[in-house]
């Protein structure tokens, strides 16, 4: 950690820093009290759907194959009741220029930066973003700069996170690496403000709006070869922008009766920000300790008002666990011929089981894939689990305990979903922004509550019913 002083100082000048690297004044779209219109600030700030689609094309970005896992569906069947087991399919986003879906994001930040004259472009990631801002970099000709938090204090670093500096660097782009703890946004900042480059936030709405097509995309393409939109849509969760990106796109398609599916790994008990935990986890993303966080107070990004705000649109929400999510990996390279990383996986986890429980006759998607490799596969998270004392053991995976063991199925009924009570996020999000803005509940105005509804996804009476409960 640099000195407390300079730390003070970058952090104080925080709202400067962003507003000067984004170009979007938030204050604009500020309404009474908590509100905001945030329907607005996508309007004039997003691209639209028509201009999103040529950016990528243009770009190497888009028109992923969607694929019918004929194999796996079958064996899902296997297990259901007689008339259940959805048909499964996969849009794979593996295909994009850098290897994820995350290239969609990248695709319309890169060019709005250079369409603003910006000399080049930062991200805060250790993920796959990284890499999706690095290849859309190069292709706008744009300096490079990735911050990773990617270190614990022994200076050991996660094997993903490595493999992904790598390709960062190969890419054309510097990376920085931190360690564990409040020195990624801090560093953020601190280099925004050193270079005058652009934030290529993954909580933009120009991020958001990248995702808007994948949405599109799969809806169209299913109603095309299969008559009808699909009736459920499987989108893994972390930061909420891959959901809220996605469900705002299969809007636009006309699918607004598909169900929206949130999936998380469950690394419950671990802290994210904590140096001991931090190699204790097999998964950078997808997992609980993004996935929550964000669901209940969104703005806590690197942005003033977050455009992923995934409890907008989520209809559902489910979590599996790390073992389970290695095993459905291995079944979709054994039975179907594709080797993928685990972030989309774990959307393909909570599918598996969730088509037992739908009829013969609908579809679900799952909407993503990854590249994997290197430090990415897992063998060499697994390997790494052992390493740091994490036993590995096949059983039943609704016993593991997360940074303790990883618990793989012994067999396909083992694989199981846990739900998560949105309810309960609801009461967390409102608690949260009640106290963020100081606000009594008895003096919401109606715009105010107007706005709390679009945020949760329920009407007044729901809404008065969860405040009910923050005041017993």
């Amino acid at each position: 950690m640099k000195d407390k002083n300079l730390f003070e100082q970058v952090m104080s000048r925080r709202e400067e820093i962003l507003d000067k690297a984004l170009g979007i004044d938030y204050s604009a779209y500020e309404q009474e009290g908590l509100a905001f219109d945030y329907e607005k600030m996508m309007e004039e700030c997003a691209y639209s759907l028509e201009d999103a689609v040529k950016i990528q094309r243009e770009n190497g970005v888009g028109s992923t194959p969607l694929i019918e896992l004929k194999n796996i569906t079958a064996l899902a069947r296997k297990y259901a009741p007689k008339g259940k087991g959805a048909r499964i399919l996969l849009k794979d986003e593996a295909c994009n220029v850098s290897g994820s879906f995350k290239d969609r994001r990248a695709s319309i930040s890169a060019y709005h930066a250079k369409k603003l004259g910006y000399e080049g472009i930062i991200a805060a990631t250790s993920g796959n973003y990284g890499a999706a801002v690095a290849a859309q970099a190069a292709k706008q000709g744009l300096k490079c700069i990735i911050i990773q938090e990617c270190y614990d204090s022994r200076q050991v670093g996660q094997p993903e996170i490595i493999e992904k500096a790598r390709k960062c660097e190969a890419l054309g782009a510097e990376v920085i690496q931190t360690t564990v703890g409040p020195e990624l946004f801090f560093e953020s900042l601190a280099v925004l403000e050193e270079t005058g480059f652009f934030n290529a936030s993954l909580y933009s709405p120009f991020g958001i709006a990248g995702v808007e097509t994948l949405g599109y995309e799969l809806a169209t393409e299913c109603k095309e070869k299969y008559g009808k939109y699909p009736e459920a849509v499987v989108c893994t969760n972390a930061g909420g922008g891959n959901l809220t990106g996605t469900a705002r796109g299969l809007k636009k398609s006309g699918a607004t009766d598909t169900r929206v599916v949130g999936a998380s790994v469950n690394l419950a008990g671990l802290h994210m920000a904590s140096d001991h935990d931090f190699n204790k986890k097999s998964f950078t993303t997808g997992h609980t300790g993004f996935g929550i966080p964000f669901a209940t107070f969104p703005d806590r990004s690197d942005v003033l008002r977050s455009a992923a705000r995934p409890l907008r649109y989520m209809d559902e929400y489910y979590l599996v666990e790390q073992g389970e999510v290695f095993f459905i990996t291995e079944m979709l390279a054994q039975l179907e011929g594709y080797e993928r990383g685990p972030a989309g996986n774990t959307s393909l986890a909570v599918a598996f089981k969730l088509a037992q429980e739908m009829n013969e006759d609908e579809i679900l998607i799952v909407q993503e894939t990854e590249y994997t490799g290197a430090g990415k596969h897992i063998n060499a998270q697994m390997s790494f689990a052992r390493q740091n004392g994490v036993e590995l053991k096949f059983g039943d995976p609704s016993t593991s305990v997360a940074g303790k063991n990883i618990i793989l199925p012994d067999k396909l009924s083992d694989i199981n979903i846990t739900n998560v009570d949105l309810d309960k996020l609801r009461a967390s999000y409102l608690k949260t922004m009640l106290n963020n803005y100081d606000r009594k509940i008895s003096d919401l105005t109606n715009v105010e509550i107007q706005y709390l509804q679009d945020e949760l996804k329920i009407n007044k009476d729901k809404l008065d019913k969860l405040l009910q409960t923050l005041e017993v």
